[in-house]
């Protein structure tokens, strides 16, 4: 297994290696996972491998970027990811903090954990003041995880010819 990113009470995260391929080809095969993210299209084989990719490059980034394999400490197995990701929103640099999780383990909380830890990582470890969660007007379960950890509407923007809601979080450093 990668060495942990960070870790959560139920939760480990650590960079994809090419091993998870399967992993990442069931996860971004399934509709209804894939149906808030970008065109809400699934993707096939090749377009699984390019996403792996794409996570390599921003692992090159540092170690702090990119989507983190999210695995179960109680069994060692994967439920989703999450992770930090810079991204251009208005001709300006943000950060967002992002989320998805196998569709058998929704409610459970994991996503609210994992987004707590990397909210918490990117304030005391980044310096970082302002994040942002990139949600499609339509799924209130990650409106809702945002909204717990204190991410408010700040606006609406069209990405991949969706409209999409903008959350952020300013946090204050005391």
């Amino acid at each position: 297994m990668n060495t942990s990113f960070l870790s959560t009470e139920r939760l480990i995260m650590c960079n994809y290696s090419e091993q998870d391929f399967d992993f990442v080809y069931s996860l971004l095969s399934d509709p209804l996972v894939m149906r808030y993210i970008g065109d809400g299209s699934i993707r096939d084989k090749k377009g699984a491998e390019d996403f792996l990719h794409w996570n390599f490059q921003m692992y090159q980034l540092g170690t702090d970027y990119g989507l983190k394999k999210l695995i179960r400490q109680t069994d060692q197995q994967p439920i989703g990811h999450a992770g930090l990701i810079p991204q251009m929103i208005d001709a300006k640099e943000e950060l967002e903090l992002g989320y998805w999780i196998v569709r058998d383990q929704w409610g459970k909380g994991y996503a609210t954990e994992a987004a707590q830890s990397l909210k918490s990582y990117a304030v005391q470890e980044l310096d970082r003041r302002r994040l942002i969660a990139l949600i499609h007007q339509a799924n209130h379960a990650s409106a809702s995880v945002a909204r717990k950890l204190g991410m408010r509407f700040d606006k609406v923007i069209t990405l991949d010819g969706q409209s999409v809601h903008v959350y952020a979080t300013v946090v204050s450093h005391d």
